[in-house]
């Protein structure tokens, strides 16, 4: 089941009658971009590839906006520290 469907099922499932009008702003809400494993990997090579390194949580936090269009959540921001960590990069305390 691709990610479309598997949220289309979660919708469904939450209203069954359809999304009333007062609930589409807080469902989109929601749906809050995330980054997926493959593009915190891209951001840690990005990062050690332009010479950001220590990377600290403003280059972090940078990478994962320039991907999302938004403000990166805690855990974003600790999954590519630990990402970048594992491969023996210096980071600062995100």
């Amino acid at each position: 089941m691709s990610a479309l469907d598997r949220f289309i099922s979660w919708v469904r499932a939450g209203y069954p009658n359809g999304v009333p009008d007062q609930d589409y702003v807080p469902l989109m809400a929601l749906l809050r971009r995330r980054l997926t494993d493959e593009e915190v990997e891209d951001l840690g090579h990005e990062l050690v590839r332009n010479g950001v390194i220590p990377a600290d949580r403003i280059d972090v936090g940078a990478g994962i906006m320039k991907r999302t269009d938004q403000v990166p959540s805690p855990d974003e921001m600790v999954r590519v520290g630990q990402r970048l960590r594992s491969g023996g990069w210096p980071v600062d305390p995100l």
